[in-house]
């Protein structure tokens, strides 16, 4: 093909690397501050290190990428023969790293649509895979957008999380501040919603709060072709076992991904995340 439109989002889309490598989509990374540290989220610092970071109740924090960082991005893909570029990020509800992609995307060589998804983890990770195919298609930046666009609007994300705590702390939890005054009474179930976390059902244990995500996700599948994704910290049996649930109740499942968050994430949920995100094709 004589053009070619490449895909950058960043490092909270947690694709799978094989899926980035056939589609040669690039992230680009959040910055976790750890102490006097500033790490980059996949290469510098590791979901389990985070974990225990926070276990120890050791200061953590994120930040974005720098405009400068995107901008020698979308300069290194147009000389290596991108003629228009596609950036799909994270919700800007939580992170500026759409307002900083917009910034690089003015200077930039060749042109660049930047996308706020309204999403993160594999709920971003299947937009960035839409827009890849369309591009892998010979699809112009406007559709290879447009397919981002519409995969996210079909795409549901819910998660279960030991404790509101981390996401007070990190000034994220939107809504779901309303569940903080009984939040040692129940085991909170919270979903992406308008770009925003918020409250979905309140369940008084853990065992119960996981059954009932099981239960949201098979319920959103539905009778469509899927593809789900399982997130997340420190808990590596509990996502393995619910996935295989999922494996057997989701009556079209077409791709399956198992992963752990990655460090920016982790920091604002905490050890014991568990999420589902489910995303018709």
């Amino acid at each position: 093909m004589s053009r070619h439109v490449a895909i950058v989002t960043d490092s909270t889309a947690y694709l799978p690397a094989p899926a980035m490598e056939r589609h040669g989509i690039t992230a680009v990374p959040l910055t976790v501050v750890l102490g006097d540290q500033a790490l980059e989220e996949g290469t510098e610092i590791s979901a389990r290190s985070l974990a225990a970071a926070l276990q120890d109740r050791r200061p953590v924090t994120t930040s974005r990428p720098s405009p400068e960082t995107f901008a020698r991005t979308y300069r290194s893909l147009a000389a290596a023969g991108a003629t228009g570029i596609v950036s799909l990020h994270l919700s800007s509800e939580f992170s500026g790293t759409h307002d900083a992609a917009v910034l690089a995307a003015r200077e930039a060589t060749v042109p660049v649509r930047v996308v706020d998804t309204g999403m993160v983890a594999m709920a971003l990770g299947f937009c960035a895979l839409a827009a890849a195919e369309a591009a892998d298609a010979g699809g112009s930046p406007d559709e290879a957008a447009a397919a981002a666009e519409k995969r996210a609007g079909g795409t549901s994300a819910f998660f279960y999380v030991d404790t509101l705590d981390y996401l007070w702390r990190g000034g994220r939890i939107g809504a779901a501040q309303a569940l903080l005054g009984s939040a040692l009474a129940v085991k909170p179930l919270l979903q992406l919603e308008d770009g925003r976390i918020g409250p979905l059902e309140r369940v008084r244990t853990a065992s119960k709060a996981i059954a009932r995500l099981e239960e949201i996700a098979v319920e959103r599948a539905g009778s469509a072709d899927v593809d789900v994704a399982v997130h997340h910290l420190a808990a590596p049996q509990r996502a393995e076992d619910l996935a295989e649930r999922l494996r057997e109740r989701v009556p079209r499942l077409v791709d399956l991904h198992v992963s752990e968050v990655g460090a920016v994430i982790g920091a604002h949920t905490g050890p014991g995340l568990l999420g589902v995100v489910v995303s018709a094709r």
